[in-house]
């Protein structure tokens, strides 16, 4: 097949059952976007709505509400905290989780099924359980309710991200580089930094990316380990639809997303980049 074919169309020998069975699959996965990207498609326009309600048609378009999400005291503590929190539990889960990756990848680990089970469970636990187990430890060591609290829960949620997408790059990464860079007379942390770092770290960077928007985006841990001081923009906005009901919270929502956005797009470039440096087509 020549160069100038896409990579879309289908092959010459494909007759008209199976060109129709193709539109047909592909008007489905269109029907299927679209149908998930409902919600936002509506709330993204209100965020303009001049009127202090939400409803449709809309006749004044403003920005108001941006405004006030990013002018009102409230909303400026919550994306202060947000960006704290988030940071820090970032660095704590990249670290803790890229660390965990390297030890799992070694052959000889006794029981590496079971670790990696263990580190991997809050993914899979409910978000529930693990505040409420959190609020019951935290108050034992006298740290719930407080923002290190929140940090250390946030980094246990984000560092299974950090293992798996880590551990999947070190999975095509060649051990023998590291061998040789010890063979030369490097220490393990200079081989780690010079040799391993270098290759792995689009993964690195993709699990501190899926980290920060787990704790960017968390709120169940937010509302029983924070106080009125540690209220996050999620909390904020939950506290918003309880409290009062403000278009404010649609401006705050299409900042997130927004910020979603910009993360897929780092995540879908540093995918190419990875693939390209193994020599694979994107």
């Amino acid at each position: 097949m020549s160069a100038s074919v896409k990579v879309s169309s289908l092959p010459p020998y494909v007759g008209p059952a199976g060109r129709i069975g193709r539109w047909l699959l592909d008007a489905w996965c269109v029907a299927a976007l679209l149908f998930l990207m409902a919600p936002v498609l509506v709330v993204m326009p209100l965020a303009f709505n001049a009127d202090a309600y939400f409803t449709y048609p809309i006749r004044r378009f403003s920005l108001h509400w941006f405004h006030e999400f990013f002018t009102d005291e409230m909303w400026q503590v919550a994306v202060k905290n947000s960006f704290v929190i988030g940071s820090a539990a970032t660095a704590i889960a990249t670290a803790l989780g890229t660390l965990a990756s390297i030890g799992l990848t070694h052959p000889k680990l006794p029981g590496r099924a079971l670790i990696t089970a263990v580190l991997v469970s809050p993914m899979i636990v409910p978000v529930v359980i693990v505040a409420v187990g959190a609020y019951f430890f935290y108050s034992l060591l006298g740290i719930a309710n407080s923002l290190g609290g929140l940090i250390l829960a946030h980094a246990a949620l984000g560092t299974p991200f950090v293992v798996i997408t880590v551990g999947a790059t070190l999975a095509g990464f060649d051990r023998g580089l590291f061998r040789a860079a010890r063979s030369l007379g490097a220490s393990p942390v200079t081989a780690f930094r010079r040799v391993t770092l270098p290759i792995i770290w689009p993964g690195v960077f993709s699990g501190a990316l899926f980290a920060f928007a787990t704790s960017f985006d968390e709120v169940v841990v937010v509302l029983f380990l924070g106080s009125v001081e540690q209220r996050t923009i999620p909390r904020q906005m939950w506290t918003g639809l309880r409290e009062q009901l403000s278009p404010t919270i649609l401006a705050a929502a299409v900042v997130l997303t927004l910020i979603s956005v910009a993360m897929l797009l780092t995540l879908e470039g540093l995918r190419r980049r990875s693939m390209r440096m193994r020599g694979m087509s994107a």
